[in-house]
């Protein structure tokens, strides 16, 4: 099965829009990886998070604010010969963002981008009131790098 490297922007942008969550990579404390999965929005080259006001995530980002997010999509199992377990792979199609966490403060710009978020997941029109906002840590993460790949394709196959 072969990878081929996603160079087009859209249909990298693409993947991202059809996940309905990512993985988000930070460094911890003690300089281990740590993944979590979490919601998001995205918009004009920057993606959008929401957590609560504290916690371990936020620790390790103010000690290290550089994160590494991916999204997958397609998942389908393929093999070129049916008995030989090696010729199997998952058929998928991802993409990798890399850039800085800083977050949102500003109350109004807050519950623009929490608009954001939600439009990513339905069309309904939301209020938020004055705690909820001030409670809510709101990320953005410029993208610096942007890549993308599709994966388990047989030698006859088009990515």
């Amino acid at each position: 099965m072969k990878t081929f490297i996603i160079e087009d922007k859209q249909r990298i942008e693409s993947i991202i829009l059809h996940c309905d969550a990512c993985f988000v990579g930070i460094t911890d404390l003690e300089g281990n990886p740590y993944v979590v999965p979490m919601n998001f929005g995205y918009e004009n080259d920057i993606l959008y998070l929401h957590s609560g006001p504290e916690g371990s995530k936020l620790e390790m980002l103010e000690h290290n604010n550089n994160v590494c997010i991916t999204f997958s999509i397609g998942h389908k199992l393929v093999y070129q010969h049916e008995k030989v377990a090696c010729s199997y792979s998952m058929r998928s199609e991802s993409a990798m963002c890399r850039g800085k966490v800083t977050f949102i403060e500003d109350m109004d710009e807050k519950r623009r981008v929490l608009d954001i978020i939600m439009r990513h997941y339905t069309d309904s029109e939301f209020n938020y009131s004055e705690p909820a906002v001030r409670n809510v840590k709101v990320w953005q993460v410029p993208i610096e790098q942007m890549t993308g790949k599709v994966f388990g394709l047989r030698a006859n196959e088009k990515p």
